[in-house]
């Protein structure tokens, strides 16, 4: 009996990236094989994201784009998962009739049983407790060939305004700190050398399961594992950045000086509206002391522009503190009006095309900041985390300590180091985010 033959295609964030490779190792592990195009494939999965509309309307292209092969004959089911199932499974189930399963954020586990009734031709919908404890499921790694996500917790507890997380994923649920570390051993006997620490809220790891904070305690313990030589922190909310975080981000060499504080806005009015913690002093506060305690820090936020309140005060507000701040990275997106959030009953929103000449304006300030802050290095040498061979630029191409993947910058340069190796190089030119040198 020939293997079924499944492709899977993983859209949003890297905590569904996880989840996708948790479904790739329970099919793997049922005797399915792994094929990389649909259209070798005998059922296609999708694993949706349902965050904001942009990443709604690709979810539904993808869908239909699949639907297009399923007519054609060149796949037999296709099986959508994850948040925009969760979100809109009614909507769904009528207006998308070419799935055959759906499974929402709690049902991932069922992957199996949902690619095998799909083929059967059975109606197939299952969704599980959205707050229940973390699946310890394993992973087949689809990252690297040297770095990996390690997601720490799931769900978020602090219902921002403009969010639909909570609703989505659920409460915050942390990991058991030994099932992180033994999953981060494992990853290192692979040759993972870089750890992206993951989660909505990485700074209240532990809060929920421990009763305390135990990001610093958690850090100590992944430094010590063999092999693991840089690890990277995502999503530290700046109202829980405690004096014992920053000292841990400065005793540990292994970590990064590399800092995600999505902060969102500086205005004290925006960031109420929001339903922030904190104020525009204490972010400001925060940003200075780790400029003045962590030497060299990269620092990347996430900024959403025309949120409801957000006049040519508020908007002027913010830049100037960009201006002033001169954070090396930043993710600039215009306010999404997504229902069921307080932010989408506001009616005093900006105009639409006002909002995306502000998020022009933001990213033209930036791009001043990060050409300025990247010129600086040219002459230097900074370490390197090999990925591969470029044949268009005829270099070898990886990443410095600033550069997170597929958000930050590429550094290429001429010398011969394999992928998954370190190298020294020196930076001789910059353009924008890319950054040219030699091996030395």
């Amino acid at each position: 009996m020939s293997k079924i033959k499944v492709a899977l295609i993983s859209l949003g964030c890297p905590k569904n990236l996880v989840n996708s490779e948790q479904m790739l190792y329970l099919m793997n592990e049922a005797g399915m094989e792994l094929v990389p195009e649909p259209e070798d494939a005998d059922t296609v999965v999708i694993n949706t994201c349902g965050f904001i509309e942009s990443a709604k309307t690709e979810a539904i292209d993808t869908i239909i784009e699949m639907g297009e092969l399923k007519k054609a004959g060149k796949l037999k089911s296709i099986v959508a998962a994850g948040c925009l199932v969760q979100r809109y499974k009614e909507e769904i189930s009528k207006e998308l009739p070419e799935l055959d399963a759906m499974l929402g954020t709690g049902s991932y586990g069922d992957i199996v049983e949902a690619v095998k009734a799909s083929l059967k031709g059975k109606p197939f919908g299952k969704f599980g407790d959205i707050d229940a404890a973390v699946d310890e499921t394993g992973r087949i790694v689809s990252t690297g060939p040297s770095w990996a996500y390690l997601r720490i917790a799931e769900g978020c507890n602090n219902r921002c305004a403009f969010c639909v997380i909570p609703s989505i994923r659920g409460k915050y649920r942390s990991r058991k700190m030994e099932d992180i570390v033994d999953e981060a051993k494992a990853l290192a006997k692979t040759g993972t050398k870089e750890l992206i620490v993951v989660a909505q809220d990485i700074t209240r790891y532990g809060t929920d399961l421990y009763g305390k904070r135990l990001l610093p305690e958690l850090l100590h313990k992944l430094c010590a594992i063999k092999g693991v030589e840089w690890i990277r922190l995502h999503y530290l909310y700046p109202d829980e950045f405690d004096d014992e975080l920053i000292q841990t981000i400065i005793s540990e060499k292994k970590i990064l000086k590399y800092i995600d504080i999505p902060i969102q806005h500086i205005n004290d009015g925006i960031l109420k509206r929001m339903y922030r913690r904190g104020t525009e002093d204490e972010v400001r506060t925060l940003i200075r002391k780790l400029r003045e305690k962590i030497p060299g820090v990269v620092i990347r936020t996430s900024l959403i522009v025309g949120l409801p309140g957000e006049g040519d005060d508020e908007f002027n507000e913010l830049c100037a503190f960009l201006r002033e701040a001169k954070m090396e990275r930043a993710g600039v997106f215009v306010f999404s009006p997504e229902e069921g959030t307080p932010a989408a009953a506001m009616t005093d929103r900006c105009d639409e095309d006002e909002a995306k000449h502000r998020q022009e304006i933001v990213m033209e300030i930036q791009t001043e900041i990060m050409e300025a802050w990247s010129r600086s290095f040219v002459g230097r040498t900074v370490r390197v985390l090999c990925e591969g061979y470029d044949e268009e630029q005829g270099l070898q191409f990886g990443r410095s300590f600033a550069d997170s993947p597929d958000i930050d910058g590429i550094v290429f340069f001429a010398g011969e180091c394999s992928a998954g190796e370190f190298a020294e190089v020196e930076i001789t030119e910059t353009s924008e985010a890319e950054w040219f040198g030699r091996q030395v």
